[in-house]
């Protein structure tokens, strides 16, 4: 056997089955151990869970008291399920079954599918989206691709809460789902894509959960040989089951209580597919008797990022929370996290790129950095901050910005109208160019206010608004500048981003990144509106992206950055602050006052603005509240209005009006939409203000200095009880 068998890479199978738990920790050792009845494990990020439940099997393997091949350990993904078994073979328990819920349930579909039903199991088709069109069109009614998408997330989401078509609506009202179009809608298109499938004799991968949990509940036959072969059940990421996956695991044990979970209800992050933490923090109940285990020390990450973790979920409420675990981190002390603000979104991305290039010039791997942002129209701005500053990277979970179906539409719009648009009416009164991208884009589906809801109708808009964005920036920065020049400017932009990169830094969604480490973590854009993002409004959703948030964090091993921006592009107003979920977290506004750029400990980094300039931090920030009833406001338009959407108002019905007719007048002279003029929110304001004098009206949100020395004048005229039709300069 030569040297290279005994290295990591072929580590020798331990000898013996006491041999198997060398090296475990005390509660570690308590899991491999405890091989009878049912059994809990609450695994923390970092704490080795995995390595817990692999050396448990091997173990029971090992010594005799569990058989390789009654052994089911079920996991979510296939990359998860490969990792077990490859661990299991290294500890010499090979002939183990790792597999997800939908593997192990189609290997018994199609086992008994002869003799249950009788004939071949039905083909299984490998994505729903043409069957979805296929209804809507039976339906007669029209949806674009985002549309699709996101009805077939709603049927999925109904067969894994195990909601036939009639129950839809009242489902959906029940958990306070907010569905992408019409709930009545949805579920005659839900029930005519079943009838579509029973037509073509086909079954979808829910119906693959479905129907082996119809066989075993009406062929007690059948449960009972399956019930025969696997006697005892591993689950991993137990927090993540559905209530379909329950029912399954529960018909796979019968009367029997051997079963482990494993999971952390503070790692919940995917309730919009129907995972429910439930079932992980009712397992005492439903199990009096379980062994329950914690695993709390952290071998992932530092001191200092298990210290902020740990206060992230300190400040949580919920069910969850009140399970929440508190991390002890195993590893040398490390670098405190650092906290950035930027005056903008791009100055944000620059200094993320910077900063890397100079981590990779140190020695630091590529491969071992990573930016994390909370939704995939976030990546464009640092895939070409990191292509501008010369470094490789990786896309993961998302195709890249330039790829995306709705760009390359729009794209291909923009050039057709760069070529024809002398002859396009559309861009009849678009007299520059941000006005001319927004009127060809907006017969893409942008429009000046962002969809409700989130899915992938959401994303869309966000690409799109992303355009709009670059070209106004792209504007300012060059003076005359054409539809074609910003064609070309896309074009090189996407040229340099499809770049081949093989060892990269990872560019990903927090959602996309459960499960994976590296060295170093970037989380951008962790300010208010984004995290939580903007179209969370209940408690329980905005508890669950505190965890999206703590996820993120937990997946530094060393060293981790914090950063918002201010205002999303250059010159923008910067009435953006960060995280609430930071709050009495990252270093208070008074102790980091005097703090230099890279002071001490913990201490906020200044990022510096697109102008060159060291941002200045406000010595303190007043949360907005609603003056009515008080509540802390931090939707953008109720932070204009300053107050609740509910609560009453006391708005001048005439003043606003009369200001509406003013802005239509306004807006026709510059040939830009309504709202750049002012929106429909800030004249809400103004009306409900009745500001006398410059004072007064400066401090409405909404109404920043460009736009008060334009129209300044105008409106305090018409509070006034003035006429003013006109007035103000032409830009």
């Amino acid at each position: 056997m030569t040297a290279a068998t005994h290295s990591t890479l072929f580590p020798q199978a331990p000898d013996t089955a006491d041999a198997v738990l060398d090296g475990l920790d005390p509660e570690q050792r308590e899991v491999a151990t405890a091989l009878h009845g049912p059994v809990c494990v609450l695994a923390g990020a970092g704490t080795g869970k995995t390595r817990a439940i692999t050396h448990r099997i091997a173990y029971g393997v090992r010594a005799g008291i569990l058989q390789p091949s009654s052994v089911l350990a079920v996991t979510f993904t296939n990359r998860a399920a490969g990792e077990m078994r490859g661990r299991l073979r290294q500890l010499g328990a090979g002939g183990v079954q790792a597999r997800t819920f939908h593997s192990a349930a189609l290997r018994q579909l199609q086992y008994f599918w002869p003799k249950a039903v009788g004939g071949g199991l039905p083909r299984l088709i490998d994505r729903k989206i043409q069957l979805v069109a296929d209804a809507a069109a039976a339906c007669r009614i029209r949806l674009d691709r985002g549309e699709l998408r996101d009805v077939t997330a709603e049927i999925e989401w109904s067969k894994v809460t195990q909601a036939v078509p009639a129950d839809y609506a009242a489902a959906a009202a029940k958990t306070g789902r907010q569905s992408p179009r019409d709930p009545a809608e949805i579920a005659q298109l839900y029930a005519t894509y079943e009838d579509l499938k029973r037509d073509r004799a086909v079954i979808d991968f829910e119906d693959v959960l479905l129907l082996t949990v119809g066989i075993l509940q009406d062929r007690h036959d059948i449960a009972e040989q399956v019930r025969s072969q696997y006697q005892h059940f591993v689950v991993d990421e137990y927090q993540d089951v559905s209530p379909l996956q329950q029912r399954l695991l529960e018909l796979w044990l019968g009367e029997r209580d051997s079963l482990c979970v494993v999971g952390d209800a503070s790692q919940t992050i995917y309730s919009f597919t129907g995972a429910t933490p439930d079932h992980l923090l009712d397992f005492r109940t439903r199990h009096p008797g379980a062994t329950v285990v914690k695993l709390v020390r952290d071998y992932r990450s530092s001191p200092q990022v298990v210290h902020l973790a740990n206060g992230l979920l300190s400040q949580a409420r919920g069910r969850a929370a009140d399970h929440r675990l508190e991390l002890i981190s195993q590893r040398a002390p490390g670098p405190e996290p650092v906290y950035a603000e930027y005056t903008d979104e791009p100055a944000e991305a620059e200094g993320a790129a910077r900063r890397i290039r100079d981590l990779i010039a140190s020695g630091i791997p590529a491969g071992e950095i990573a930016i994390l942002f909370r939704t995939n129209s976030q990546s464009e701005i640092y895939e070409q901050a990191l292509a501008d500053a010369g470094v490789p990277y990786q896309l993961r979970g998302a195709e890249r910005f330039f790829d995306r179906p709705e760009v390359r539409k729009a794209g291909a719009a923009l050039r057709a109208a760069a070529r024809f648009g002398a002859n396009d009416s559309l861009l009849d009164d678009a007299v520059d160019l941000p006005s001319q991208v927004r009127a060809v884009l907006s017969g893409e589906g942008w429009t000046s206010q962002p969809p409700a809801g989130s899915g992938a109708v959401r994303e869309r808009w966000e690409s799109l608004a992303a355009l709009v964005h670059l070209a106004r920036d792209f504007a300012a920065a060059k003076q005359g500048a054409t539809l074609g020049d910003l064609v070309a400017e896309l074009d090189e932009r996407a040229s340099a981003q499809h770049a081949p990169t093989v060892q990269g830094v990872t560019l990903a969604s927090l959602h996309s990144a459960k499960g994976l480490e590296w060295d170093v973590v970037f989380l951008v854009g962790v300010a208010e509106g984004m995290m939580p993002i903007t179209y969370a409004k209940t408690d329980e959703q905005i508890e669950e992206e505190r965890r999206l948030l703590y996820v993120g964090v937990t997946r530094a091993r060393e060293h981790l950055l914090v950063s918002w921006a201010l205002s999303r592009s250059p010159g923008g107003r910067p009435n953006r602050r960060p995280s609430r979920f930071l709050d009495g977290l990252r270093p208070g506004s008074v102790a980091t006052a005097a703090r230099s750029a890279g002071g001490g400990p913990g201490g906020i980094e200044r990022g510096i603005g697109s102008s060159g300039g060291t941002v200045v931090r406000r010595t303190s920030r007043t949360p907005a509240r609603c003056r009515v009833c008080g509540r802390t406001l931090t939707d953008a338009g109720e932070m204009k209005l300053m107050r609740c959407e509910d609560c009453p108002s006391d708005m001048d019905e005439g003043l606003y009006e009369r200001l509406r007719e003013w802005r239509a007048v306004q807006a026709q002279r510059s040939g830009q939409p309504a709202f750049c003029v002012f929106t429909d929110k800030t004249l809400m304001a103004i009306a409900e203000a009745a500001p006398d004098d410059e004072g007064e009206l400066a401090r409405i949100p909404g109404v920043g200095v460009r736009k008060f020395n334009r129209f300044g004048a105008d409106v305090l005229a018409i509070c006034a009880g003035q006429e003013r039709a006109g007035g103000g300069e032409d830009d």
